[in-house]
């Protein structure tokens, strides 16, 4: 009879299956879906300020109050993510990943329900920012649960790729709420947006959550903690205790990673086509697109990213991919504002670049024991993104009041903490699921 060891590499060897594939599948639909209810608040900003505070409230102080509603849903990511992964830790990765999109789904489907501010006063904006908590509560359970998820089904020798798909999946999310808000404000006026057809996006959000939440039934629990389950080797305390006690340098390694990771996506996708039509006044529409094909690049980045972490190892990938993010985004901003016709290469190639980040998944998932990935991964992550995703647009705007370069001075430092981190990388392919 084949030991457990030899049991072990067969499974580590063996071709991605059919099952595979679906489990791949399903969940990247699942974290499009759910991002993109996650994020569609924001391109909505306006009109939900409008309805949902005093008429006689000042413009700014509306706007500031909406987007506080906003980021809201980040400052309890690392909360909602800590409290889904002990429980995922220890009961089961199938059951929290399924939870965290019907914990989306509701509140998204509620958002697009709720009565406004002439209806039932200050009680709407409190109920409001009550969803966009359980919002926030689901995405930090749910980017963690999915890395954990695929990188614990696929075998090991590609975990790289399973994670960069799941990445890219989460990409799509961002890129399709762009393309409904663009949607909507091309067939509806202004006017008619704030009437009502800004509730269109919430409802086809809730209604998508609740169809991907039905397909996760398909899908079984890892391997990974069937085994353990089997074996008795779940954690026999509370895991984030055994993460912060023995597992330091790992949380450390993997915040950095992350800082990089929301940096990317942060400036360089978020921020960059409002940067470009205030700096170089270009046109709404032509930066709508050149983000378009950018997210695009960013989402095949991805997956080749993951690939190449298959075989080169993360730390060789993520030192690359730093350096050439590096020089790609200085050469966008220096550029684009001489010569806007390279608007459109210049931005995909720097989105094909951001796809390094489709490397940071498969280090952070090797960076803790199975016992406690969940819970090593979701708190390392999700407290970095609340930081620095936070802090980020902050830092980016006062920098700009200096320079006009200013956000390709971030990015570029924050790809010198990925160089520099990667050396500390300590690449363990073929182990996640021990």
């Amino acid at each position: 009879m084949p030991t457990s060891d030899t049991a072990a590499i067969n499974a580590a060897s063996r071709p991605l299956t059919q099952q595979d594939y679906k489990t791949l599948s399903l969940a990247a639909l699942g974290g499009a879906l759910e991002f993109y209810d996650f994020i569609i608040f924001v391109f909505f900003a306006n009109a939900i300020g409008q309805l949902f505070f005093p008429p006689e409230m000042p413009e700014w102080l509306r706007l500031l109050q909406t987007f506080g509603i906003f980021a809201a849903g980040y400052v309890v990511r690392p909360l909602g993510g800590i409290v889904m992964a002990h429980f995922g830790d220890l009961l089961g990765r199938k059951r929290m990943f399924t939870l965290s999109i019907l914990m989306m789904a509701v509140p998204t489907l509620l958002i697009g329900l709720l009565p406004t501010y002439a209806t039932i006063g200050l009680a709407a904006p409190l109920l409001l920012l009550l969803m966009r908590v359980f919002q926030g509560a689901a995405v930090g359970g749910e980017v963690p649960g999915a890395w954990v998820f695929v990188s614990e089904h696929v075998p090991s020798r590609f975990t790289g790729f399973a994670c960069g798909v799941l990445t890219a999946g989460l990409t799509v999310g961002i890129l399709l709420g762009s393309l409904v808000a663009t949607g909507l404000n091309t067939v509806y006026t202004p006017a008619e947006i704030t009437d009502g057809a800004w509730r269109y996006p919430f409802l086809l959000g809730g209604i998508f959550g609740f169809g991907a939440m039905y397909l996760r039934r398909w899908l079984h629990e890892t391997p990974v903690f069937a085994e353990m389950q089997q074996r008795k080797a779940l954690a026999t305390e509370m895991p984030l205790k055994s993460v912060l006690r023995s597992h330091r340098g790992a949380v450390v390694v993997s915040m950095l990673l992350t800082w990089m990771l929301s940096a990317g996506i942060v400036v360089v996708i978020l921020m960059t086509p409002a940067l470009l039509q205030k700096i170089h006044h270009i046109a709404p529409r032509t930066t709508l697109v050149a983000n378009t094909v950018a997210t695009l690049c960013l989402a095949f980045g991805c997956i080749i990213a993951g690939m190449l972490a298959d075989r080169l190892g993360g730390k060789r990938v993520i030192f690359v991919g730093s350096v050439l993010l590096a020089i790609s985004t200085y050469l966008f901003y220096t550029t684009v504002g001489s010569r806007p016709d390279l608007l459109l290469p210049l931005y995909a190639m720097t989105g094909l670049f951001v796809g390094v980040v489709g490397a940071v998944p498969y280090v952070l998932v090797q960076a803790f024991p199975a016992q406690v990935r969940f819970s090593g991964l979701s708190f390392s992550y999700n407290l970095s993104y609340a930081i620095f995703g936070g802090l980020t647009p902050v830092v980016v705007t006062l920098m700009l009041k200096n320079n006009v370069l200013g956000p390709a001075y971030y990015v570029i430092g924050v790809c010198v903490v990925g160089m520099l981190t990667a050396l500390f990388i300590k690449d363990q392919r073929q182990t996640v699921g021990r």
